[in-house]
């Protein structure tokens, strides 16, 4: 996988994306990454890439020039038809089934936009997917993105040491994890349930099954009932 983060403020998004799990999926060929400060695609002498909103308002709008011609240039290097996603927080709630629709694509291109917005005809004639990851506003998309690209490489083939680490993350199944438990048995009297200590492992998914539903109709409700 290939993706393409086009952005105003690159140093948001390295420090996240060399390090831990990511680091080992780049070194291993499995995805690979490109910053794109779309300034530098700005045909303003100043190199500007926002300007006051068409009928007043507070805040500066993202001009569309830079952020098209630096998609298109994305595009042409790589001869692909990616997904091109917007961060924003008008988008799509994000969830577990998203990352693993987007974890199947070979390309995708992240928008990350800052200041009060875009102008709408990014939003109508470039995009394929517009996201947001929670009913809150940042500074810029830069974070945004990058949770979104954890959850998504870290689906891909051969990044995690154990192949059902993923399948049995919470929301892959539709509900949460079950507890985990590891090494003392017996840590200040507070003891590990005896069923997995057994080694008897049909009982032992019997009671996970049975915990993780204990714990998403006591946390999290809205999931059975959907």
């Amino acid at each position: 996988m290939h993706i393409d983060i086009l952005t105003l403020f690159p140093e948001m998004i390295s420090g996240v994306l060399d390090a831990s799990i990511l680091k080992k999926a780049q070194d291993k060929g499995t995805f690979n990454y490109n910053l794109v400060n779309f300034r530098d695609y700005s045909e303003n002498k100043h190199l500007k890439v926002d300007d006051y909103p068409y009928g007043g308002g507070a805040g500066m709008v993202l001009t569309p020039q830079p952020v098209f011609d630096a998609v298109e240039a994305v595009k042409s290097r790589k001869k692909t038809k990616p997904r091109v996603i917007l961060m924003c927080p008008q988008g799509e709630p994000y969830h577990q089934q998203k990352a693993e629709e987007l974890a199947t694509e070979e390309h995708l291109v992240f928008i990350c936009g800052h200041y009060e917005g875009f102008d709408e005809r990014i939003r109508q004639h470039l995009v394929t997917d517009e996201i947001s990851i929670g009913d809150y506003v940042l500074t810029g998309g830069e974070l945004a993105a990058a949770v979104v690209i954890d959850s998504v490489v870290r689906l891909l083939p051969d990044v995690l040491g154990n192949v059902e680490s993923a399948s049995e993350d919470s929301f892959s199944t539709g509900l949460l994890e079950h507890p985990h438990y590891t090494r003392p048995a017996d840590f200040r009297g507070m003891k590990v349930p005896d069923v997995l200590l057994s080694g008897d492992h049909a009982k032992i998914a019997e009671w996970r099954r049975e915990e993780s539903l204990k714990r998403t109709y006591e946390r999290r409700k809205d999931l059975m009932d959907d």
